[in-house]
């Protein structure tokens, strides 16, 4: 296990010079990678870099097209997000210069275009999401391009409990909540924890001090 000591001095070991640097957190559902990249991002401002974070979020499919491949219930899972999209942008950051990208509202439940824009002085990228070291095509395309890797470790009770309660956050009762977890978030965990691509680093987010 690595601590988010050990991180900070990966981060600041990075190379600066042209193209820009990409830094994967990814994990089951819940593991906590929205808030270790958060903080990833303070430590990369305090060492002089010009860090942002990037969702991959913005890359789900619209529930039109999940209506009509008849997977809105399995929204999160890996066939439910324009993977391809995802891997070129990817290769667009790594390039360098400015790039516009979309994000994910929550609120309404889809995908905007052109809502995020990554500066061209922006020399690191902190990406987050489940698929980023997941062991199936095209996915694993990506890989190559992490000039660091972190994988947060979660247990499957730990993913249910929390995803239990996310759900419950949104308004649903206790047994669709349930539900919820249970059919897909946690399906979608094993999934990816089965086909995990080794990480240079691994994390379990409350352990990190």
């Amino acid at each position: 296990m690595s601590g988010k000591a050990e991180l900070a001095r990966r981060i600041a070991a990075l190379p600066r010079g042209a193209g820009r640097r990409l830094i994967a957190i990814a994990g089951a559902p819940t593991s906590g990678k929205s808030t270790l990249a958060g903080q990833l991002l303070e430590v990369a401002t305090r060492a002089g870099r010009g860090a942002q974070v990037i969702p991959m979020d913005g890359f789900h499919l619209d529930n039109v097209i999940l209506d009509a491949r008849s997977l809105r219930p399995r929204k999160g899972a890996p066939e439910t997000f324009d993977a391809q999209g995802f891997i070129a942008l990817m290769h667009r950051l790594k390039a360098g210069g400015e790039v516009v990208y979309p994000l994910f509202d929550r609120t309404r439940d889809l995908a905007v275009a052109g809502a995020g824009v990554v500066a061209a002085e922006c020399d690191l990228a902190i990406v987050e999401g489940n698929y980023l070291l997941f062991d199936e095509a095209p996915w694993r395309e990506l890989a190559p391009l992490w000039d660091l890797s972190v994988w947060l470790d979660i247990s499957e009770d730990e993913i249910l409990g929390r995803a239990v309660q996310r759900w419950l956050d949104h308004g649903h009762t206790e047994h669709a909540a349930r539900a919820r977890a249970a059919g897909n978030d946690l399906e979608n965990a094993r999934r990816i924890i089965r086909a995990q691509v080794p990480a240079d680093l691994t994390v379990y987010l409350p352990s990190c001090n």
